[in-house]
């Protein structure tokens, strides 16, 4: 669960973002938006990296220095698993899979959102303010799967966070012009909730598979697939729209990347074997 609770804070920021960018594209131009964009990152990671410095150097009040030893023969030693052992699983890449082909669904549609409901029609304050809306959903979302994970597995807790993205998609595929308002809402509202929803299982499986030291190494590596496939799936989408004049496909595509990414989390339910 508190994974899932600092992971949802960017629901919020999405949501929060989505009309904000719109309102000064439109009164300053989308390039001079992204230098602005710029300047609030630059001077922020310095402000957090301060945070996290200050947390380490004060821990928390009444917390034990060190764990008390566990009695001999209470549970079975842990594997400590190191980045090249993981690397030679099959788990490893099917991890960094997952991440590829959810950053892939994600992004092919998500960038582009906006510029598909100003296409068909709607106005374009009007549409950010419904997708910053169903983003707000994301905050609820990520807590609800990620606690869900505890309970009924991290599979099936993934499996439901990409059926309900894949619906947000279909809602989206189901426009045909602007005075079908309860589907873009639809889509916002199913498209958002999931939003990063899946972060919290894949971090959770990450260390129910590769437990040790060496779990931040392995999960950071594990993440490169995410940028990758958000990566491609922004691009790709804007060469298809560029070509197609429609981003039909490229939404199509967002479902097929979210069902490859639901297979190769499901295959991972056996435990990798050194």
């Amino acid at each position: 669960m508190a994974i899932s609770i600092v992971q949802s804070a960017n629901g919020f920021g999405r949501a929060a973002s989505a009309p904000l960018v719109q309102l000064s594209i439109s009164a300053i131009g989308w390039r001079e938006t992204y230098l602005v964009q710029a300047a609030f990152v630059a001077a922020s990671v310095p402000l957090l990296a301060a945070l996290f410095r200050r947390a380490a150097r004060y821990p928390v009040a009444g917390e034990p220095a060190v764990l008390a030893a566990e009695p001999a023969g209470a549970s079975l030693p842990r594997a400590n698993w190191t980045l090249s052992e993981a690397m030679r699983t099959p788990h490893f890449w099917l991890l960094f899979a997952v991440y590829l082909f959810t950053g892939l669904g994600s992004f092919l549609v998500s960038l582009h959102q906006l510029a598909f409901a100003v296409d068909i029609g709607f106005d374009r304050l009007y549409a950010a303010g419904v997708l910053g809306i169903g983003s707000f959903l994301a905050i609820a979302g990520t807590i609800f799967t990620g606690s869900l994970s505890d309970y009924i597995g991290r599979e099936w807790s993934a499996i439901l966070a990409y059926g309900i993205s894949i619906i947000g998609v279909v809602c989206a595929l189901l426009i045909a012009n602007p005075d079908q308002h309860w589907l873009l809402w639809l889509h916002a509202c199913f498209f958002g909730l999931t939003w990063g929803a899946r972060g919290p299982a894949i971090t959770a499986k990450t260390a129910d598979l590769f437990p040790g030291g060496r779990l931040g190494t392995i999960l950071g590596v594990i993440t490169i697939g995410s940028g990758i496939g958000s990566a491609a799936g922004a691009w790709a989408a804007g060469w298809i729209f560029d070509l197609s004049g429609s981003y039909r496909l490229a939404f199509s595509l967002s479902i097929a990347a979210y069902l490859c990414g639901c297979a190769a989390f499901w295959v991972l339910r056996r435990p990798p074997v050194r």
